[in-house]
């Protein structure tokens, strides 16, 4: 049955369940209410540790600041019991700071008992640690570093692969994903598929084996197959409210590829939200990296939105002139009924075409204009505020153009032609776009104007302006944040000359601390470190 199914089937499934996110949140939220409310009734250290644990997998993909609090509790309430319960609630500490990124407060739990563990946890605690490397290669910027925590984390997974038990869910996942590395991509879904079939509804691993098989179908060039699986497991994670996700954001990414901005957008939005509701810092790192895509798919809309209207407008004022010359002449012959009655009669005529050929240019700024408000109703992938900004824009092209047909209609042919030169409006724009730019970046990263000042030896010559957020150079090394360093892209983002884009970037190296080379390293990792 699920093979029958198509990807059309699953977006429409998968929608549905956005729409009941509020009805999947309440019945969570009643679950953990009820275990909570079972703590003050509990008497035994034992009856405690479990209402922990489990408390802990509520949060532990859906408020990853609460589930380190009762991962501690669960910690501090095992020294009380068996080696076995201490073990096990140290596995899901590590296992949380690596969701939170403190990777090295993560090892630090992990080396501290590995000396202890018994054969029977090796296998949880080697796949622990897999995942820990396989977070630390995400984040590694240095090639050398990236390629060692990869083979780290290749080498947990075949040890952890050693160790699992063969009848349990993790021992597949650790499995397929070998099986991915070595490109056995058909062994991987013949594997995954029927652990799939018989993984319940409420199982927080059959998102992950869902999306396992995504990847086994990216490998094979098969993108319908891919979407399918992304949104089946997108699906399983609003279900069981997983903040903590990956699929919803990779599907907005091939979607918007196939031209669907609209949906890629919200689908985005979705991703963030959770992310940042979550506190999952490697999730809202790599959508953080879309940004710049984003802001890519916005600037070459709006310059072809910008590009039709200059045409259409151009083409009112030729007709305009045309008109206002036969108006002329029309006067001229009407002075000459007497005389010339059948030159009139060809001017009325001429006239009468005149107007037919200006009604249908007028038609068709019209439907431009209706266009241009549409495009309001993409709320594209231009991440929160842009999309405010851009119906604000759309609004204010509307009235933009009423002007200018109020004006080319009523004949004031130099106050047409004053008002197209004119980059009042532009820079008034583009103004209100870089504040919205500071406001998100700001959000995304809120310790980063204090960070950067601790690389400069004199940080005061830094000012920004009272009521902004970013200054030129702070926005400079925003954008080199993001992943953009081309001072190319950067001049034509902040719309400077390359060589200014240079002499901002040579003067801020000029004043870093330690090593100018590596001054843009460090930026690239600023919001990464852990408290």
């Amino acid at each position: 049955m699920l093979a029958q199914k198509d990807f059309a089937y699953f977006k429409k499934e998968l929608d549905l369940s956005l729409a009941k996110s509020e009805e999947y949140l309440k019945i969570k939220n009643d679950r953990i209410r009820s275990l909570k409310n079972t703590i003050s009734e509990s008497s035994t250290a034992q009856v405690r540790y479990t209402i922990y644990t489990k408390l802990f997998h509520e949060y532990r993909s859906y408020q990853s600041d609460s589930a380190l609090v009762y991962a501690r509790k669960a910690v501090n309430t095992a020294t009380l019991l068996t080696k076995k319960e201490l073990h096990q609630s140290q596995f899901d500490l590590a296992s949380i700071l690596t969701t939170l990124g403190t990777y090295d407060q993560a090892l630090a739990v992990l080396n501290s008992v590995e000396s202890q563990i018994m054969p029977t946890e090796k296998g949880r605690f080697f796949w622990t640690k897999e995942n820990v490397y396989g977070g630390l290669a995400n984040y590694a910027n240095d090639a050398d570093e990236k390629k060692k925590y990869i083979q780290q984390s290749k080498l947990f997974r075949t040890k952890a692969i050693a160790h699992l038990p063969q009848n349990e869910t993790l021992y597949y996942i650790a499995l397929s994903g070998q099986l991915l590395n070595q490109k056995k991509y058909l062994q991987a879904y013949q594997l995954l598929f029927p652990v799939f079939n018989r993984t319940p509804k409420t199982d927080p691993n059959r998102a992950v084996i869902a999306y396992i098989v995504s990847e086994t179908f990216r490998f094979r060039k098969s993108k319908e197959e891919e979407k399918k699986w992304l949104a089946i497991s997108a699906i399983s994670d609003l279900e069981l409210v997983k903040k903590e996700n990956i699929s919803l954001r990779k599907l907005a990414l091939l979607l918007h590829e196939e031209g669907e901005i609209e949906t890629a957008y919200e689908y985005t939005k979705r991703s963030l939200d959770d992310a940042v509701f979550c506190n999952s810092k490697l999730r809202t790192y790599e959508i953080s990296k879309m940004l710049p895509i984003i802001n890519e798919s916005y600037e070459a809309k709006n310059k072809s939105n910008q590009s039709q209207l200059i045409v259409f407008l151009i083409s009112v004022s030729i007709l305009s002139l045309f008109l206002i010359g036969v108006l002329i002449l029309l006067f001229k012959q009407m002075n000459k009924l007497a005389k010339a009655q059948k030159n009139v009669e060809q001017a009325n005529h001429q006239l009468s075409i005149a107007n037919q050929q200006l009604q249908g240019f007028n038609t068709a700024l019209n439907q431009t204009n209706s266009a241009l408000a549409e495009t309001s109703l993409l709320k594209e992938i231009y991440i929160g505020r842009y999309m405010d900004q851009c119906s604000i824009y759309i609004g204010k092209m509307e009235e933009y153009s009423q002007k200018l047909k109020v004006m080319a209609t009523a004949g004031k042919v130099n106050d047409l032609i004053s008002t197209v030169k004119s980059k009042a409006f532009i820079d008034k724009e583009l103004k209100e776009f870089y504040s919205q730019f500071d406001q998100t970046f700001v959000q995304l990263f809120p310790t980063f104007v204090e960070e950067f000042k601790t690389l400069l030896t004199e940080p005061e010559t830094l000012v920004v302006k009272k009521g902004e957020l970013l200054n030129p150079e702070l926005r400079i090394f925003a954008l080199i944040r993001l992943g953009i360093k081309d001072s190319a892209k950067i001049a034509d983002f902040l719309r400077y000359s390359p060589s200014t884009i240079y002499n901002y970037r040579s003067q801020i190296k000029s004043k870093a601390k330690g090593i100018r080379e590596e001054f843009e390293m460090k930026v690239m990792r600023i919001g990464t470190k852990s408290d």
